[in-house]
């Protein structure tokens, strides 16, 4: 671990409690949005998580309301095909790798730009770009 990563144990150590508070509102929005019959807000992501011994990447822009173990961004396992969707922040906490590693957050990631355009950039690139 150097000074661009933080080790995480445990799904609440997976986000700040302002990012976790930022990816909530996001979500909140989002499904204010749907229920009006609006287009959902294509938000920035706010969080960059990485696996320290591989290639799987996951950027999330928000937290499922209903369920705040789920959050919502481009996830790229490293098998080349990045997508949108979901993931359980418990199943990625629980993850273990060599010597015990875990999944890291990258403290000093700063979105560039929305989310749907890092998935446009991956799927040319076959992985996520950030």
């Amino acid at each position: 671990m150097n000074d661009t990563t933080t080790n995480l144990g445990s799904a609440s150590a997976l986000l700040t409690d302002e990012q976790r508070a930022r990816l909530l509102a996001n979500g909140h929005a989002n499904r204010e949005r749907i229920s009006k019959g609006l287009d959902e807000h294509d938000w920035q992501p706010l969080v960059k998580l990485f696996c320290p011994w591989g290639a799987a990447t996951w950027l999330l822009s928000e937290l499922d309301p209903e369920d705040e173990d789920i959050a919502f961004g481009l996830c790229d396992l490293g098998m080349g095909c990045p997508e949108l969707g979901s993931v359980r922040l418990s199943e990625l906490a629980a993850v273990r790798g060599p010597g015990g590693l875990t999944i890291e957050r990258d403290e000093h990631f700063k979105a560039v730009k929305s989310l749907s355009a890092y998935a446009d950039e991956a799927r040319e690139h076959q992985r996520i770009v950030a």
